[in-house]
């Protein structure tokens, strides 16, 4: 962990809405005129989309119908925790980008979907770190990237909402079949278990969305349950590691409760709200001590 150059991690699995913690972020870091240098978690896989597939291939033939990007072997864990070390000590490091689309692409010549861009050196002068990504809170027996972390912040559904999520996504933004994201998500288990649920104990904040209407069988849910129809629990693992007021939240969000002494429960639709009131304290006072 470092004072002088902060590290902000959001983490989650595919599908659990980590997009909408990191857009929270960038309201944060726009508001408060934070430069932060942002680290995508795809930009750690070991291999691009061809490869990928190869290494698939070649695992399954060799028994192993587990191999995913969850797992330690599909993963740069070693080149994440340089990094996280490496910024926390100096400020500096490397990273890249894997470029998902052809608008992404579009700006790399010879490079095309699905390809890394080369690695590169931060840019100096950032105020603070932000990654967001499948492994920010990881540990392994080889590596340890949550100890570089200084915020670690989970986004977690309620696995049944995760999966209808992710099936809804993968359907309607990348095409896939019922039939082939329903194999993915068999196939990742063991990892899921083994790399992914482990880092919601080290979270020192979760966002947990938990659906009130029926999702028993994700996989014939016909659209994803609203905001309105959830609830966000929200757990702190130390509450006076960021003196947090839970007075003030339960004050300023309406219908929220406590549901144990260090967890809060918000209305879904207060999710964005709860965010910035949570999150923007903390991120103040992390850049004015890093002053």
């Amino acid at each position: 962990m470092s004072q002088k150059h902060p590290i902000v991690v959001v983490t989650g699995s595919s599908g659990a809405g980590t997009s909408t913690v990191k857009h929270a972020f960038e309201q944060i870091f726009t508001r408060e005129k934070i430069n932060p240098v942002i680290i995508e978690g795809d930009s750690f896989h070991r291999y691009d989309r061809a490869a990928m597939k190869e290494a698939m291939a070649s695992a399954e033939t060799e028994g192993n119908k587990n191999f995913s990007h969850f797992g330690e072997d599909a993963n740069l864990f070693d080149k994440l925790e340089e990094l996280f070390k490496s910024y926390g000590s100096n400020g500096g490091g490397q990273k890249r980008l894997y470029l998902h689309s052809d608008e992404e692409a579009a700006a790399y010549d010879g490079l095309t979907p699905g390809q890394f861009t080369p690695w590169e050196d931060i840019p100096s002068g950032s105020d603070i770190m932000f990654y967001e990504g499948l492994h920010g809170g990881v540990v392994t027996e080889k590596s340890d990237v949550a100890q570089y972390v200084d915020l670690l912040v989970g986004v977690v559904p309620s696995v049944n909402l995760e999966w209808i999520q992710k099936i809804h996504r993968d359907n309607a933004e990348r095409g896939y079949s019922e039939e082939v994201i329903v194999d993915t998500i068999l196939r990742r288990m063991n990892d899921y278990v083994k790399y992914i649920t482990p880092q919601f104990s080290r979270t020192d904040i979760n966002f947990q969305r938990i659906s009130t209407v029926d999702t028993s069988n994700p996989f014939i849910a016909r659209d994803i349950p609203t905001p309105d129809e959830s609830f966000i629990v929200i757990r702190f693992k130390d509450t006076e590691k960021f003196d947090t007021d839970f007075s003030y939240l339960l004050n300023m969000i309406s219908h929220s409760f406590m549901s144990r002494r260090n967890t809060i429960v918000v209305p879904g639709s207060k999710m964005g709200l709860a965010m910035e009131l949570i999150l923007t304290p903390i991120i103040h006072k992390m850049i004015a001590d890093s002053k």
